[in-house]
Order: C-alpha cells, then structure tokens, then sequence
C-alpha cells in the first residue's frame, strides 16, 4: 500500500499514519484516528464508523476493514 502524505498551505502534513515512513524525524506529530473500526456483536462483522458514529464500511475481516479504510483516505 502507498502512504500519500497531503500539506495545507501553512506546511501542515496530513496522511494515515504508517511506520514505514519515520514521520517523527520531520517534527512533532498530532495523531488522532480518521475512523473507529469496531465489532459488531449483534452482527458479527467489523465496522468502520467515522467520528459521527456512522458506518462506512462492514466486513467479517478487521483486516479488510483496515485495508479499506487506508484506500479511502488515500484518495481524497
């Protein structure tokens, strides 16, 4: 998977976190998740839910979900 890192006009880095880059060798970093990925008890799957609450992905694999999630946010 590529890690696509984004910067704001006032130098400010966004992009889903990954150790493959050492991202704390640029500067201070500010992390805070982008989704929460949760079971679903009721329905025995995993949820991608954003800071809302509202689903936005559902799969049985947590992996998936986490796959989906870095795809979605990489292409905005």
């Amino acid at each position: 998977m590529n890690t696509v890192i984004t910067f704001d006009i006032n130098g400010i880095g966004r992009c889903l976190y990954t150790e493959a880059i050492p991202l704390h060798e640029i500067g201070l970093l500010n992390v805070e998740r982008a989704t929460c990925i949760e079971f679903d008890n009721r329905l025995q799957v995993w949820r991608v839910k954003d800071k809302r609450g509202l689903a936005l992905y559902t799969s049985p694999s947590r992996q998936t979900c986490l796959q989906w999630e870095h795809q979605y946010f990489n292409q905005e």
